[in-house]
């Protein structure tokens, strides 16, 4: 939520006073709407994992091995083509595992 709360504190005035003011307010009102989308969704939790299975193996894991090898595409030994091939196979795997798995629970706990 941080960088939430810093674009939008970037669009106040500069006023010190005022700025520290609506810095909180903004940051209490989207603590208070996070915590209303969780109460109201009853499976919020199980939606969360299977956006952070999906989310977090691409950010941490894919992305960054196929763009170290679009990025200097002749210029890569072939142990690290194989190392980035191989942490890219991982990332997949744990991302198709852990979707599956968060999809089982919300499947579950609809019926």
């Amino acid at each position: 939520m941080s960088p939430v709360a810093l674009s939008l504190e970037e669009l106040i005035p500069s006023n010190r006073m005022k700025s520290h003011m609506y810095a909180i307010l903004i940051r209490t009102a989207l603590v208070i709407s996070t915590l209303v989308v969780g109460l109201s969704i009853p499976f919020f939790g199980l939606l969360m994992a299977l956006i952070g299975s999906l989310l977090t193996m691409l950010v941490t894991l894919i992305l960054p091995c196929a763009c170290f090898l679009s990025i200097l595409k002749g210029k890569v030994s072939r142990i690290q083509v194989s190392i980035c091939v191989l942490i890219i196979i991982i990332g997949v795997i744990s991302a198709v595992f852990g979707t599956i798995s968060a999809l089982a629970k919300i499947v579950e706990s609809l019926s």
